[in-house]
């Protein structure tokens, strides 16, 4: 049976942070990926300031094994604001990447990120980090776009945020999620019972998670082998599958201007 990795880092960072943004090392993953049976896995960078740069590091990773690589973009909302349609073009047309990674810990994705991605229909790979009022808005906003919220919408094992990421798993067409670092197996048992093998793909957030670990999850899922397919290769496979080299007319890209660093709303704020 195949299986895909959706999710681990590669390449160097240029902070010193932590292990995020630092270094993404492989040789340790790729021994206990061949050991798990993983056959190929989907790379994205490190933590990075300059997101150009360390896409190309990934690329260099995937062109020495396509066979065994795909590639996702990462990008910046606001660093990157206003060139990401070019650094998106650069990486589908000349890298041969597949799907577009944002992360909140940068920004909050924006109308630019998703207009790109709808212009080349490719998969994007959203860390809400707890925040899942945002896919409601993915979800009605871009129908036609598909979205990939990692480790059930936390890392951090916020169960209040994983619990109402099942209920958008289910109302969404378009929503997806990955089972990396889910810890909470109840609620992965449970997530997969209401919204169904469909909407879920194997994750491990390598280099830094054991892959093999995470694939144990998938297996004790007991999974009918049907389900267990799509979760383990088939749903990625799908969403790549939409993929196209250029956009069938030229894209209409909303530039949104710089964002506040913090999120408020206008609602609740009080007059002083």
């Amino acid at each position: 049976m195949l299986i895909i990795d959706c999710h681990c880092h590669a390449g160097k960072g240029d902070g010193l942070t932590g292990p995020w943004d630092t270094d993404a090392p492989l040789e340790h993953y790729l021994g206990w990926a061949r050991e798990a049976g993983i056959q190929r896995t989907v790379l994205f960078a490190a933590f990075h300031s300059d997101y150009a740069l360390a896409n190309r590091q990934v690329a260099r990773l995937v062109r020495q094994n396509p066979a065994r690589f795909y590639g996702f973009a990462f990008v910046h909302a606001q660093r990157d604001r206003g060139r990401v349609l070019e650094m998106v073009t650069t990486a589908v047309q000349q890298y041969g990447f597949v799907g577009i990674k944002c992360h909140r810990y940068d920004a909050r994705i924006s109308r630019e990120i998703c207009d790109v991605a709808r212009a080349f229909r490719l998969p994007v790979l959203y860390d809400v980090v707890g925040e899942i009022a945002v896919v409601e808005l993915l979800g009605e906003q871009y129908p036609d776009v598909n979205f990939i919220i990692p480790h059930l919408g936390s890392f951090s094992d916020d169960w209040r945020a994983q619990a109402g990421l099942i209920d958008q798993l289910v109302r969404f067409p378009n929503i997806y999620t990955d089972t990396s670092g889910v810890r909470r197996f109840d609620i992965l048992e449970r997530a997969v019972a209401r919204a169904g093998a469909r909407k879920f793909l194997f994750g491990s957030d390598g280099p830094w998670l054991h892959p093999g670990v995470e694939l144990a999850k998938i297996e004790a899922l007991h999974l009918p082998e049907a389900d267990a397919r799509q979760v383990l290769a088939g749903n990625l496979l799908r969403l790549i599958g939409q993929v196209r080299p250029e956009p069938a007319r030229p894209p209409r890209i909303a530039v949104a201007a710089e964002a506040a660093t913090e999120w408020r709303d206008p609602w609740l704020m009080v007059k002083l």
